[in-house]
């Protein structure tokens, strides 16, 4: 079986990347952009740092921001009526995970009509157009949205949220500018950041990892390691190699599926509006310790990644030990909690149900049982 990677036809990095948004909209003969923002970027003038650029050029847009953090088919259903009604025929998405995954809906449902049901995207779907041509800037250090083939769509009225994998959503131009996430506070910046590490150590040991996405997961764990708990104190350095980072890291895992980890922090999203990186963060030692004797010497690696010195000179027991505890420490040096007062005993069987159905579970290197994925739950409980 072949290996597939894919990738944005053209990516660009670093302080003022942002200025390469109007040169691609003009590059490509597009007329009007259609902006997707989310209500605080627009209210804290994030995206008006990409806007006031389309102004200066006299480049025409229109500005839909009914983005949830976690966003919704009614958020999806309502941004593909704007888009019909805007006249627009490129997007510009400017945010985090959740504008980014709208956009991503929108601009599938356009160019594919028949999916006009949000739910039908589910999983693999069998969408035959591209979507309509998005330019990605990302404002946080996490999701890596501007590079995968996945969104993330919440179904309030089913309290779950279900996973869309598809080649044809992919962005042709992602435009990561380390200035654009300055603005983050820092619990968002830690939680988005322990994201990133999620998606690169889940990528690194889920089934289908093989030797180029090895490549991208180990220096986005070292990128992240090296570079986090500087990025949520702001400095200069720390912004710069989280952008890189959390890129690389979706480079990798985009192309080899997640694991059981985001299983549970998809659910737990879902259900009690856990920010999902916190809640992946939260997951990320619980969901290792459960794997830790499938991952061969992988855990290894992934100490070495994090700065652990010595791991030549330590068993497999202890070099696995040491990757969990670098990752707990990275954990509690940014501040994200250790339970969730929000889970109730009663919640839990169907919790571990949805996880089990999430479309992130099967790249998990080990099989669970509904009672072993309830015992990590009942992990988070206060």
């Amino acid at each position: 079986m072949a290996n597939r990677i894919s990738l944005n036809p053209t990516s660009y990095h670093g302080a003022g990347a942002i200025q390469e948004v109007v040169n691609e909209i003009k590059a490509h003969g597009f007329k009007k952009a259609f902006v997707a923002s989310d209500p605080d970027l627009i209210k804290f003038g994030v995206t008006a740092k990409v806007t006031d650029l389309l102004d200066e050029a006299g480049i025409p847009y229109g500005v839909y921001s009914d983005i949830k953090p976690n966003p919704t088919i009614e958020n999806v259903k309502n941004g593909v009526e704007a888009f019909k009604a805007s006249g627009a025929d490129c997007i510009v998405a400017i945010g985090g995970g959740s504008s980014m995954d709208t956009s991503k809906a929108i601009g599938i449902i356009i160019t594919n009509p028949e999916f006009a049901d949000v739910r039908s995207l589910e999983g693999v779907a069998p969408t035959k157009n591209p979507c309509v041509p998005i330019i990605a800037v990302p404002t946080t250090a996490g999701t890596a949205a501007e590079v995968t083939i996945n969104y993330v769509i919440t179904d309030v009225e089913k309290e779950r949220k279900f996973v869309c994998v598809d080649t044809n959503d992919m962005p042709i131009v992602a435009v990561v500018d380390p200035e654009m996430m300055s603005s983050m506070p820092k619990g968002l910046t830690a939680a988005t950041g322990m994201d990133a590490l999620t998606h690169a150590i889940e990528g690194y040991t889920t089934k289908a990892a093989w030797e180029m996405t090895d490549m991208f997961h180990l220096e986005a764990i070292r990128l992240i390691s090296k570079n986090l708990r500087d990025a949520v104190e702001n400095k200069k350095e720390g912004r710069e190699g989280m952008a890189l980072g959390q890129y690389i890291a979706g480079m990798g895992f985009s192309n080899v599926g997640l694991g059981i980890d985001h299983a549970m922090a998809h659910t737990l999203s879902a259900h009690y509006d856990t920010p999902h990186g916190v809640a992946c963060a939260m997951f990320l030692p619980i969901s290792m310790e459960f794997n830790r004797e499938y991952t061969g010497e992988r855990l290894r690696e992934v100490a070495r990644a994090m700065g652990v010195e010595g791991v030549d000179n330590m068993s497999q027991d202890e070099y696995r030990d040491a990757a969990i505890a670098a990752v707990k420490k990275l954990s509690e040096d940014v501040g994200i909690p250790k339970t969730l007062d929000k889970i109730k005993e009663e919640d839990l069987d169907q919790l571990a149900t949805d996880a089990l159905n999430d479309a992130c579970y099967p790249g998990n290197p080990r099989e669970a049982t509904k009672e072993q994925v309830i015992d990590m739950f009942r992990m988070l409980m206060a």
